[in-house]
């Protein structure tokens, strides 16, 4: 998975996971579920952040790459939720976005395509957002596949979700 980096286990690092599952027992928003788990500083070197994954149901394949991990619902196209580490270190990273939007190789049953989102009206909005993945160019082009895409409206995806992406980034 994506173990936080040496640095990242010093600071106030947070665990994100992005879900979507109905009965999660954490603050709902708009539908989507979003867990902030921040481990004691005595207790951050011994984690392995295997463990705080969901449990698959089987219903889910769980892919791993390198910035962020996800549970890829073939039902549905898309990931039932999403989960990556963030700290400070990883935020000042200097990896520019490329809009390399295409299907994740990694998921067996295969991912949306770009003609899936062509004229829909929809945005192709990150789960585990590009701005979160710049630490790496790896985890960058990775955070573009469709298995971290989830339809959106524009207003929703340039808006609210947008200020949610950008105040988890302050906290």
């Amino acid at each position: 998975m994506f173990p936080p980096c040496g640095h990242c286990l010093h600071q106030s690092g947070v665990f994100l996971l992005y879900t979507m599952h109905a009965r999660c027992c954490c603050t709902a928003f708009l539908g989507l579920c979003f867990l902030l788990l921040l481990p004691a500083p005595a207790l951050r070197a011994q984690l392995t952040w295997n463990f705080l994954l969901p449990v698959s149901s089987g219903e889910e394949e769980v892919v791993h790459h390198s910035g962020f991990s996800l549970g890829y619902r073939e039902i549905h196209e898309q990931a039932g939720w999403v989960a990556y580490y963030i700290c400070r270190s990883r935020l000042n990273g200097g990896v520019e976005r490329r809009n390399n939007f295409r299907p994740d190789p990694s998921v067996r049953s295969g991912t949306a395509v770009v003609a899936d989102y062509s004229d829909t009206g929809y945005d192709r909005g990150h789960l585990a957002p590009a701005a979160d993945m710049a630490w790496s160019a790896g985890s960058m082009s990775e955070s573009f596949y469709f298995s971290n895409m989830s339809p959106q409206l524009p207003g929703f995806n340039r808006g609210v979700w947008k200020r949610l992406e950008e105040q988890v980034r302050v906290s």
